[in-house]
């Protein structure tokens, strides 16, 4: 039977970009449909504008800072609507690139939601269009709880177009999505609160990352209110009123309320019945380790099937899928040691296991190496910013399991080091590593 493409993808974000390139320059008749602007989460509205707006948010500790080495007192002055401007036209600029890379690739863009009509056949607006394999790279999308008012509330894709900056801001969630909003609108100027239902932030970290972190967020006057959960959100002439579950919680009204508390694949309107594709009881598609979904032809990766919701996770994922299917090299990738970041205010990385996934999978044969310091850089500053590191390491082969920081430049350290704990690398090979002096780095071969 012929089709009107080899490949088609649904979803032109980092993983349906990657894959439908890489499958193109192999000599694949490929298309790709997006009904947003082309680059998915990570362009749009994720991490390239968040990172600006980190970048943006730490300029006020600078200028505090510089006072300690001798530069006079400034009275900065912020313009929200200067840089949410500026972030815009990088977003677009950026869409625009990728849509060049696409055409370059020989990639058809086809704009508009695509919906499956059988396991071989989805519809675009008025036309369906045939293929032989297809890949659903349509990413992930925040929810909101179902509480009274929630409408008034804001998500991730809603931060980056805010039309004034929230004077009072509250963020409910303490994943990594929230943690960094926080540290952003704080650095920005903004009195910022976080509501998060435990007592700790940033649940599934290293209990040492998550107690640093938090720590640092306080000192750095953000309020956490802990062990709350939101019961509901009413409009007021002051703001939004936020109540809280339970007795003696007081109300508290803030100028804007970001709901960062989860997200799931983004699957609505796909019509996934229609080719009989698998989902399992989180809401994603159940895929083998090699993207395939129960359907023979039918790949999925990326955020939509709940594996490791990272942009360089999707890349692999769907470039990895085109060099099996199209270029006649079948791999797929690990999610193991897998590095990531959560760039707050201190900012934070890791790689590997955390101490308490050590101790379950190798119990008391785990040895844990900490430093904690204050860096050189804030010697005459005054601030009380700390950096930690850690190091985890199995006993009986000396092996590191797992590597976190927290402090500056935490994500371009541990960059480095991930490819190390990927090789195997030893505490040995640790210590017989020559440090680089003075620097923050050198800890992790000295501890």
């Amino acid at each position: 039977m012929s089709y009107d493409y080899d490949l088609f993808v649904i979803g032109a974000g980092s993983g349906g970009l990657a894959s439908s390139k890489r499958a193109a320059s192999y000599g694949a008749k490929v298309a790709i449909a997006e009904y947003d602007l082309v680059g998915g989460t990570c362009v749009i509205r994720g991490c390239v504008p968040k990172k600006l707006m980190v970048y943006a948010s730490q300029f006020s500790y600078m200028y505090e800072y510089a006072q300690g080495y001798g530069w006079g007192e400034v009275e900065p002055k912020f313009d929200w609507n200067k840089l949410i401007t500026a972030v815009d036209t990088e977003v677009k600029r950026l869409s625009q690139l990728h849509i060049s890379f696409l055409e370059k690739a020989g990639v058809e863009l086809i704009s508009g939601y695509a919906k499956f009509i059988d396991p071989h056949t989805v519809e675009v607006g008025d036309k369906k269009i045939t293929a032989d394999k297809i890949l659903i790279a349509v990413g992930g999308e925040a929810v909101k709880p179902d509480i009274p008012g929630i409408e008034h509330s804001i998500t991730s894709r809603e931060m980056f177009l805010l039309p004034e900056q929230p004077q009072k801001f509250a963020v409910w969630g303490g994943g990594y999505i929230g943690v960094e909003f926080a540290s952003i609108l704080k650095g920005l100027g903004s009195d910022v609160t976080q509501i998060i239902r435990r007592d700790l932030i940033l649940n599934g970290f290293d209990e040492d990352i998550r107690n640093n972190i938090q720590e640092g967020m306080t000192n750095h006057g953000i309020q956490f209110l802990t062990e709350k959960v939101i019961k509901k959100i009413e409009k007021t002439d002051a703001g939004l009123k936020l109540s809280f579950k339970g007795k003696n919680s007081k109300s508290i009204t803030v100028d804007a309320l970001l709901c960062a508390t989860g997200r799931q694949p983004n699957l609505a309107g796909l019509g996934l019945e229609n080719a009989g594709i698998e989902i399992n009881k989180k809401g994603a598609i159940v895929v083998t380790a090699d993207s395939c979904t129960n359907q023979p032809n039918i790949f999925a990766v990326g955020d939509c099937t709940d594996r490791m919701n990272l942009t360089p996770v999707a890349i692999a994922e769907g470039r990895a899928f085109a060099d099996t299917e199209f270029g006649h090299q079948p791999r797929f990738i690990t999610h193991e040691n897998i590095a990531t970041a959560v760039f707050s205010y201190p900012e934070a990385a890791t790689v590997g296991l955390t101490e308490t996934q050590a101790r379950e999978k190798f119990g008391d044969n785990i040895k844990c190496y900490t430093a904690r310091f204050r860096p050189m850089f804030h010697s005459f500053t005054g601030s009380e910013d700390k950096v930690f590191m850690k190091l985890i390491v199995e006993i009986n082969t000396d092996r590191v399991l797992g590597v976190h920081m927290v402090g500056k430049d935490a994500a371009e350290l541990i960059q480095g080091v991930a490819i190390a704990v990927n090789m195997g690398a030893t505490k040995k090979d640790f210590d017989n590593t020559m440090g680089i002096h003075p620097s923050s780095g050198e800890e992790f071969v000295t501890l």
